[in-house]
This record gives C-alpha cells, sequence and structure tokens, in this order.
C-alpha cells in the first residue's frame, strides 16, 4: 500500500471569512454550451441563460456556477483557456455577461464561475512566448524538462486523457507537461511571477463583481520539480481502463506545496472583496482527506470530491464517504454532488439504464438533507437520464479516444429540454453542438411545469420547503444505524433536529424507531408511521421530528 502524503501545511493558516453566505447554499451549475442557445446557432449562451434567470429563482437555487466561457479553441470545451479576460463570441460579449450578473443579483442570487488556473490552451499568449525558447520572460511559467539521454520523455507520468503526459516542442527541444490534452499544458506554479498573474486574471472578474470561483482541477497545481516516476499501482480483479489508471499520481499532482504556493494567495485575493467564496475541485486518492485540510485554512471555503459523484448507491457506500469526511473535516465546509458535467447523470448513477422515475424526485431530497452545500447540475431538477451518444456524434475526446470501455462525458452535456413539442426541444432555433436526447423529451420544463406530480414540481417544493429548515443548512449530522436499503441520519442545530430516512430501493422498507417522532410537513415523504414503525416506499423518504 503507498503511504499517504500529507496534502497541505497545517502552519500558516489564512483567517476565517466574516460572511458564511455560502454554508449550506444550493449551487445550480450551468452547463453554457447546453443550457440555452439566445441567438440561434446551436450553442448555449449568455442569451440564453438570461431568459431563464427566473426559472431558476424560482427553482429555490441560492448561487449559479457557470461553466468556463472564456476564450478558447475549445480542444476540451473551455477548459482550454486561450484568455482568461476575454469572453469567447460563441457566448457573446462582456455587456452580455453584464447582463446575466446584473439579473442574478437583482434576484437576490449569487454567481459564481470557473477559474481554471492548472492549466491553460497551448494557444495562450504565456505559452507561446514560453515555448519560443529557453531565456523569455515566461520561459518559467510552464514546467518544462530536458529529454532523457535516449530521447524519452522525462519520467513515466501519464496523462488523463492517454500516453505521456509530456508533449516535445522543437523550439525549446525541451518537453512540456500536460496532465490533460496535448494541447493543455500545464502551469508551473513554483514560478511566482506565473502565480501572480493567474491571481490577477481572478481579481479581474471579481472586481466585475462576481462572487467566487470553482476553481478546477486544483489538485494538478503542482508538481515534484524532481520529476520522480510515479509508482505502479497493484490491481486486483478487473483490468483498469487506462493507463493513468496504472499508476498512483504521487508526483504529478495532490502535492503539499499546493496550499502555500497558490490556495493561500488565491484566497488572501477574493479576501480584498466582500462576500466571495472558493470552492475547489478534489480529485483521485485520499481525497476527502485533502477535502478537509484545504478548507480548515488551506485556502479554500468549500470543496467537493468525486466520492459522490461516483458512489455506489448503497447506504452503506454513502454513509461511509460522509462518515470519513466527518471525522477529519472539523471547521472546514463540505460540498456535496450527485452529477456534474464529468459524470454520469444521477438519474442512472441511482437508477441503471432504465431508471424508475420515482429516482429523479428522491436524489435532489438526499443530496439536500446532507451536511453541506449541494451542487444540482442543470437538468437534474427534471430527473434527466444519461443520454446516449452513438459514437459517430461524439465530441468529447474522452469518448472518442476510450470508447467503448469509457464512452466519455456527451451523455450528460446533452441539451437542455425546455419544451417538448419543439424541434429541438426548445433548446435553440438550430441543430444544437450535440443530438437532443429523445428520451429527455417527455421530460422537458413545460411538461413538467404542467404536472403537479413531476420532478421538476417535487424538486422545487422540497428545496423552498429546506430554506425553512434551520438544521439542514447549518446543523451537526449523526448516522442512525438502520438496515440496507435505508440510510438514516439526524440533522441538529441548536433549535432544531430532524431525522432523515432514505430507501435506496424500489421496493417498500420498514425502519423501527424509538417512541416519540412524527412526520414533517416535507412535501417529499412518502411514508407511513405506525407506532414506531416508519415504513418508507420504494425511493422514498422519511424526514421526521421530534415530540
Amino acid at each position: 500500500m503507498l503511504e499517504h502524503r500529507p496534502t497541505a501545511h497545517r502552519t500558516g493558516k489564512v483567517p476565517a471569512r466574516q460572511d458564511f453566505w455560502w454554508r449550506g447554499a444550493v449551487i445550480y451549475q450551468i452547463y453554457p454550451r447546453s443550457f440555452c442557445d439566445g441567438d440561434g446557432d446551436g450553442v448555449g449562451d449568455f442569451k440564453g441563460i438570461l431568459t431563464k434567470i427566473d426559472y431558476l429563482a424560482a427553482l429555490g437555487v441560492d448561487v449559479i456556477w457557470i461553466s468556463p466561457f472564456y476564450r478558447s479553441p475549445m480542444k476540451d470545451f473551455g477548459y482550454d483557456v486561450q484568455n482568461y479576460c476575454e469572453i469567447d463570441p460563441i457566448f457573446g460579449d462582456m455587456a452580455d455577461f453584464d447582463a446575466v450578473l446584473a439579473a442574478v443579483h437583482k434576484r437576490g442570487l449569487k454567481l459564481m464561475m470557473d477559474f481554471v488556473p492548472s492549466h491553460t490552451s497551448d494557444q495562450h499568449a504565456w505559452f507561446v512566448e514560453s515555448r519560443s525558447d529557453r531565456t523569455n520572460a515566461k520561459a518559467d511559467w510552464y514546467v518544462w524538462a530536458d529529454a532523457k539521454s535516449d530521447g524519452t520523455p522525462p519520467n513515466n507520468w501519464i496523462s488523463i486523457f492517454g500516453g505521456s503526459a509530456w508533449a516535445w516542442e522543437p523550439r525549446r527541444r525541451q518537453y512540456y507537461l500536460h496532465n490533460f490534452l496535448a494541447e493543455q499544458p500545464d502551469m508551473n506554479f513554483h514560478c511566482q511571477a506565473a502565480v501572480d498573474a493567474l491571481i490577477a486574471q481572478a481579481r479581474f472578474w471579481l472586481e466585475r463583481g462576481v462572487d467566487g470561483f470553482r476553481v478546477d482541477a486544483i489538485d494538478f497545481g503542482v508538481h515534484d520539480p524532481d520529476l520522480p516516476d510515479n509508482p505502479v499501482r497493484n490491481h486486483s480483479g478487473r483490468a483498469p481502463q487506462t493507463p493513468y489508471d496504472m499508476q498512483y499520481q504521487r508526483y504529478n499532482k495532490a502535492l503539499p506545496e499546493l496550499s502555500d504556493l497558490f490556495l493561500k494567495p488565491l484566497w488572501r485575493a477574493t479576501d480584498d472583496f466582500p462576500s466571495r467564496a472558493l470552492l475547489g475541485e478534489i480529485s483521485g486518492d485520499h481525497a476527502l482527506t485533502r477535502m478537509a485540510e484545504y478548507s480548515m485554512g488551506g485556502g479554500l471555503d468549500m470543496t467537493y470530491s468525486f466520492d459522490l459523484l461516483t458512489v455506489e448507491p448503497k447506504a452503506a457506500a454513502i454513509r461511509a464517504i460522509i462518515e470519513t469526511l466527518e471525522a477529519e473535516i472539523g471547521d472546514g465546509w463540505p460540498c456535496w454532488a450527485f452529477s456534474n458535467h464529468d459524470v454520469r447523470r444521477s438519474a442512472t448513477q441511482f437508477g441503471g439504464s432504465n431508471p424508475d422515475p420515482r429516482v429523479g424526485r428522491f436524489v435532489p431530497v438526499l443530496l439536500g438533507s446532507l451536511r453541506g452545500t449541494i451542487c444540482i447540475y442543470q437538468g437534474e431538477e427534471l430527473g434527466l437520464p444519461e443520454a446516449e451518444i452513438a459514437n459517430e456524434d461524439m465530441v468529447d475526446p474522452v469518448g472518442i479516444r476510450f470508447y467503448p470501455d469509457n464512452p466519455g462525458r456527451d451523455g450528460c452535456r446533452t441539451p437542455m429540454p425546455w419544451q417538448a413539442g419543439a424541434t429541438h426541444v426548445g433548446f435553440s432555433s438550430a441543430a444544437p453542438w450535440l443530438p437532443v436526447c429523445e428520451a429527455h423529451r417527455l421530460l422537458a420544463v413545460d411538461r413538467q411545469e404542467s404536472d403537479p406530480a413531476s420532478v421538476l414540481h417535487a424538486t422545487r417544493q422540497f428545496l423552498q420547503w429546506r430554506k425553512q429548515q434551520s438544521c439542514l443548512i447549518d446543523g451537526a449530522i449523526e448516522f442512525v444505524d438502520a438496515p440496507e436499503p435505508l440510510l438514516a441520519f439526524a440533522r441538529q442545530n441548536d433549535t432544531q433536529k430532524l431525522l432523515c430516512v432514505f430507501n435506496l430501493s424500489a421496493n417498500p422498507a420498514r425502519l423501527t424507531l424509538d417512541a416519540g417522532f412524527q412526520l414533517t410537513d416535507c412535501p417529499a415523504n412518502n411514508a407511513s408511521l405506525e407506532n414506531q414503525s416508519i415504513d418508507v416506499a420504494g425511493w422514498g423518504v422519511a424526514i421526521l421530528k421530534s415530540g
């Protein structure tokens, strides 16, 4: 077993924020290419988002997070940034962004945006200069290394997208590091000038009025400058899907220097502005430990990992993740999600390829009952299942490269269905950049608006009810022993205590309780209480109170 390395310095903690508006908030993630197209070119944009702000406000969310909209060659659909301070024309212009920001703030909501500091596009002006020779002003802004004596890359590091994480640059006669695509060279956080430049880009958007950042792939921000080989990962059972999974990412990510080199300076920059927040994406081995470390004075306000995003839909598995984090996080703060733009949609994750319709109503309630901030990915409020994308229609480099073992991320990125009867489900007047999922047509917003029993209404009602339950916003969590498929936990603060019971199966299940409980008026409840037994319907919920 590989020995775990500590992942954040415990000295020099950043001081606590004074405003904790983000604690217990509901974040709604917009993947802008697929949300709503306002100019009829088949790609979502700010004009489209602007028409849906009232929809989001009525849903009951507190924060809107918009995935990258920077100028980009779109090799990785915006996560390859060509200019941090420009908007890509496919999404609109700065006036369009300002209109969205003003509309969000007018409705009392917050707006967060993606910040992608660990790498840029190879077309970014910084990299164009850095690659030109070894003596220019930005020569050290990226990670460069000489070839081995036989001409091969400096070490065995593997890219997430397959193959070596090193690409040859003939101008410098050196390799550069890319943990993702070759078109996404890694920034060098050991170079202070590069860090300062990145933080200046963040300040640009803070000065414009954004309320915070979701910091992308931040684990990859720091590498070991000695460039040792990563150790081999020993597998038992099924073989790994990709070469990346054959290594422990020991020296190319999640190094303890990250906190002092980048996260804390970024935190201090955001603290110059009132009421700002940083949400960090944590991935890989020991992610729960790093979630705790980084949000306990390590430079982030809140953190999320892929543990729940890819969890087996079993009560014991969910409980183990939450309890592991709770044992370490102290005064730090988690953010939980069951889906986003990188993983299968939660209806499919929980319910399989043909999910039970009840799963769509169940997942947002379970998510919204956990301790922490929660993040709902666009379409989850409709119970959308994962879309099946034909191989010839794939655009995601992951799916294209690893199909059929890994179909990639296109299945969770298809257009948002707004109108069941419209040619392109009301997403656009033109053929969209990804095909419409016909299975989503019957789940379109207009159809669900007219159905009081829909997932949309159920989610909206629960989120509005949740706002009135103080213990669900800031209370502690303590699990209660219950047999599979039941997951049970108490949420409690100084003024309120609730018992939350969830049935992760299609069949009814029973739990015997202590005396004195009664069902709350939670609109999601789908259970009956008799004497000291609670009978919870398949994919049902019971939220109870004492007395």
